[in-house]
């Protein structure tokens, strides 16, 4: 034995973490179930519900299957969903995004009617429904900003009329908030509730997302409109204009690789936040996980936590369901 003097710690901080009740009690950030946004994918047909590669767990649904569905997540507590359309028919002008008997507004009016407790929001973009897959009608082989933004006004009000409580424009075109909010209140609906995607990166981690939603561009990419993903003071400019255009809740995507842009976004408006835990996110978890190279359960806690403390008020994630369940159990 050394006869070094013992050292005594002037504070012990082990002392606060000793035990789980301990850990429990002193938790700065906890993640509760009304916070988790659960995205949804619908198909035109009937009896629908398939698997999507690349996506374990996750499935697109037809409007005749999300009512068993929808059941399931309000059993596990999930209060939010937000619709994503997978038309069957698509278009150089992406017209199955505003039309009234497209498949989002359908979805819609069927949820509405079964469930009219959840918060269902609607995704306003064009990339699934036009033949190129950009997310705005093109001219040339350039989207037109100003020739899109009447469009995603007229899917945003359709999305309105059929119930949707918040319309999220996702598009990243110059001014859509604005012509959004106008559009919304002029046709009535000055209380539906719109969420930006305000700071939208043009990020490797939609993959999945475009094979689930079958949008990948047919030419070139979307950096044109998309964030730059190293440019923080650019995405923070976006959110501001987001709220200076009309936005109630404004969102960072993705969540992981821009948690800094959370966090900053937090400290610098006072409006909700919401932050996009992307497809890729989610799935390079779920095949570590069936890798056997991570435990999921206490990963997904870590990552969720993160995003959390971060500062998002929501998080659009495809954890909702077994979250919302972990939760329950004491997660």
């Amino acid at each position: 034995m050394s006869d070094e003097p013992r050292v005594r710690p002037e504070r012990r901080g082990r002392r606060l973490r000793r035990t789980e009740p301990m850990r429990r009690m002193l938790d700065e950030t906890r993640l509760h179930k009304d916070m988790f946004v659960a995205p949804v994918f619908v198909v035109e047909g009937e009896g629908r519900a398939e698997e999507i590669d690349g996506m374990p767990g996750v499935l697109r649904y037809s409007v005749d299957r999300l009512p068993t569905y929808f059941e399931r997540l309000v059993r596990a507590g999930i209060r939010s969903v937000l619709l994503f359309g997978v038309p069957g028919h698509k278009d150089d002008q992406g017209t199955g995004a505003y039309a009234r008997d497209g498949i989002v507004p359908r979805a819609m009016s069927s949820i509405r009617q079964s469930f009219p407790e959840l918060v269902v929001m609607a995704d306003v973009c064009l990339c699934e429904y036009t033949s190129h897959g950009h997310c705005g009608v093109l001219r040339g082989r350039e989207v037109d900003n100003d020739g899109t933004l009447p469009l995603l006004s007229r899917a945003a009000v359709e999305y309105a009329r059929s119930g949707a409580d918040v319309v999220a424009p996702s598009a990243m075109m110059d001014g859509q908030v604005l012509a959004i909010r106008r559009a919304l209140d002029e046709a009535g609906f000055d209380d539906a509730v719109v969420m930006g995607y305000s700071a939208k990166h043009a990020s490797a981690f939609y993959g999945p997302f475009r094979n689930a939603a079958g949008s990948a561009p047919s030419f070139g990419d979307r950096r044109g409109y998309q964030m730059q993903p190293g440019n923080r003071r650019e995405a923070l400019r976006e959110v501001e204009e987001d709220i200076r255009e009309g936005a109630d809740i404004v969102m960072v995507k993705p969540a992981l690789a821009y948690l800094d842009v959370i966090s900053e976004a937090r400290r610098r408006f006072e409006v909700p936040l919401a932050a996009y835990n992307v497809s890729g996110e989610y799935s390079m978890l779920k095949a570590a996980a069936l890798n056997g190279w991570l435990d999921e359960k206490s990963a997904a806690r870590e990552v969720l936590t993160g995003i959390r403390r971060a500062g998002a008020d929501l998080i659009i994630t495809y954890f909702a369901e077994q979250a919302a369940g972990w939760i329950k159990e004491g997660w």
